[in-house]
């Protein structure tokens, strides 16, 4: 393998470099994005008075803000008027939003230009062939031993730009999934706050 990655030439390093960051983005969003991470059961067994309650303290009001991202979107729930706290509802959904996508766009772009690289260091490894060709006298055998030798780093390219953009599409899959699921309890909660205190 190392010979293999040897012979691949100098752009085998950008290639092996995008690999290992991609690998560590896709196994810190993978962590960072469960359900139970982002959409709490604890929040989600709350009761209105309870959470009346916190959003009324401004301590308590901070701590659910940080808590998690469905308690970053609880805290803003605290404004008086409907449009009001839809407003601030929906500020505070992109800014979650934003957060849950960290990485991702790294992630695409690895993607993107993973094969590109190894496309790069087959032309760069084919001029060379063709130049050793040219000054061996025009040896068959050294020709297509060197296009063999110049094609590794278009293979290396496209084995992590395949599985990457496959992890990049499922990632934000997930995240679409999640803002779902935040929109939907930050509605229900935000809906009966306002008839609560419609009644009062």
């Amino acid at each position: 393998m190392i010979d293999v990655i040897l012979a691949g030439g100098w752009l085998m390093l950008p290639i092996l470099s995008c690999s290992v960051v991609a690998a560590a983005i896709c196994v810190e969003r993978y962590w960072s994005l469960r359900e139970e991470l982002v959409v709490p059961p604890e929040l989600l067994a709350l009761t209105l008075p309870q959470l009346r309650q916190v959003l009324s303290d401004p301590e308590s009001r901070e701590q659910l803000h940080n808590h998690s991202p469905l308690g970053a979107v609880l805290a803003v729930l605290d404004q008086c008027d409907r449009d009001n706290m839809e407003n601030a509802r929906e500020a505070a959904l992109a800014g979650v939003g934003h957060d849950l996508e960290t990485y991702l766009t790294a992630l695409g772009i690895i993607a993107l230009i993973s094969p590109l690289l190894g496309i790069l260091g087959t032309v760069v490894g084919m001029i060379d062939v063709f130049t050793s060709v040219v000054s061996a006298s025009g040896e068959t055998a050294a020709l297509a031993g060197g296009i063999s030798t110049a094609l590794i780093t278009t293979a290396a390219g496209l084995s992590i730009a395949i599985p990457t953009l496959i992890a990049h599409r499922l990632l934000l899959r997930k995240v679409d999934t999640l803002l779902v699921m935040l929109d939907e309890t930050s509605q229900r909660w935000s809906m009966q706050l306002c008839a609560e205190r419609a009644d009062e």
